[in-house]
């Protein structure tokens, strides 16, 4: 059973779903039970790489499985749960897990807590009035993460460090065949890429040799710039500092535990758990958190912002209204104060902290925009959340001039309290 039966699953679990769910019937009969007679997949706008639902047993028992799906995998073994366990993470332990590349997928007990992904959500469309509660469980969950970054600090090699799963989320998306797939320019391809911006349609040479103007502030790098920077800056074969991390932590996964004390939140779905440098371990919970419900949600945002933009030869213009709503500023805080910046301290007081930190970062929040979905999917995100994306992967990556973009903003005042 390879990984194409997976990724095929995958792609038709909204459009095909029968179909999909026959496949995965016959692919958990093989890797995990015979006793598996029924499968429910459940689409949900947080799977973006990813598939999840219930698996139901001859004698009427159910669980609960989910698997990541990467195309272009480097990485031979997924998951690694009892890592994370043993050095102090609250995660769920699945019953079942197959760890081979194109075979990767965990099972669990039936989970009936919400995920944070769903209760933000919630809160930002106006459902539910657990804003304080889940403050209160985020902020507490951050000084955990800190802590367990401390207690798991340590050197490593390079060598060690080139066999971080994590590097799947990032370098190996640049070098990769996902970068040439999404946005492919060589010139022999009869298919060459392009992106429907609102009213046009623009090759993706042209995007990617363009200089930005987003809402004021300006950037010398093109999309081409960064990636050439992101993939030297992001080389998994370099010795420094590493942790122990949970690799993917956005809140789709992560579940948040009511109970009567105090609220809680529990990880899961370790696909990228490993020993690599800790802002490597921030990036995704730092954009897909705050940054990205355009991605989860593209309908949604299209019809809710208004956007403008030109563009020529070199240059590219755009004046947009997405702001970000008061729960993505919480984590966003929550994440600055109680993890990142304290991280950053400790590793600047042992001489620790490589100089090019802030660039480092950024690449890697560069990619989450850019690569975890294809921007020229027209068929995914209409033109004004398109060129949205790339507005933001821009304002990730790259360093703003004149105006200085939000991200850039919260660094500056990082580095002031940092005294660099």
């Amino acid at each position: 059973m390879s990984n194409n039966i997976l990724e095929r699953i995958q792609k038709l679990q909204r459009d095909g779903k029968s179909e999909a769910e026959a496949l995965l019937l016959h692919f958990l009969q093989d890797v995990y039970s015979h006793d598996v007679v029924h499968v429910e997949l459940r689409p949900v706008a947080v799977s973006l790489n990813s598939f999840n639902g219930y698996l139901y047993l001859r004698d009427g028992k159910s669980l609960f499985f989910k698997t990541h799906v990467e195309a272009d995998n480097i990485i031979n073994e997924y998951y690694n749960a009892e890592l994370l366990a043993n050095v102090g993470y609250p995660i769920i332990v699945p019953v079942f897990r197959s760890t081979e590349a194109g075979k990767q997928i965990l099972i669990y007990q039936v989970i009936d807590e919400q995920s944070v992904f769903d209760l933000a959500w919630a809160i930002e469309q106006g459902t539910s009035d657990t804003t304080v509660d889940l403050t209160k469980a985020q902020n507490q969950a951050d000084q955990q993460l800190f802590q367990i970054y401390l207690r798991t600090l340590h050197m490593q090699s390079a060598q060690e460090a080139a066999q971080s799963p994590i590097h799947q989320l990032f370098y190996h998306r640049l070098t990769g065949g996902r970068l040439d797939r999404f946005y492919g320019i060589k010139s022999g391809n009869s298919e060459i890429n392009s992106f429907a911006l609102p009213g046009r349609s623009v090759l993706a040479n042209h995007v990617r040799h363009l200089q930005w103007t987003i809402n004021g502030q300006r950037y010398v790098d093109t999309i081409d710039d960064l990636i050439g920077r992101s993939i030297k800056l992001l080389d998994p074969a370099t010795a420094g500092p590493a942790v122990t991390g949970h690799g993917d932590a956005h809140n789709g996964n992560l579940f948040y535990r009511k109970d009567d004390t105090s609220p809680s939140l529990l990880y899961f779905d370790p696909a990228f758990a490993g020993n690599h440098h800790p802002l490597l371990d921030l990036a995704k919970p730092l954009f897909h958190n705050v940054f990205a419900m355009w991605m989860y949600f593209p309908q949604n945002i299209a019809s809710a912002i208004h956007i403008q933009y030109s563009v020529d030869e070199d240059h590219l213009s755009i004046e947009h209204d997405y702001v970000l709503h008061s729960i993505r500023a919480m984590f966003l805080e929550s994440k600055l104060q109680y993890v990142l910046f304290p991280c950053l301290l400790h590793l600047k007081t042992h001489g620790l902290l490589r100089e090019d930190w802030r660039s480092y970062l950024k690449a890697a929040l560069f990619c989450c925009p850019f690569l975890t979905m294809n921007l020229a999917d027209s068929s995914r995100f209409p033109p004004a959340v398109s060129l949205l994306g790339l507005a933001l992967a821009v304002e990730m990556g790259a360093n703003s001039f004149d105006q200085r973009s939000f991200i850039d903003t919260k660094l500056d005042e990082i580095e002031q309290q940092l005294g660099l």
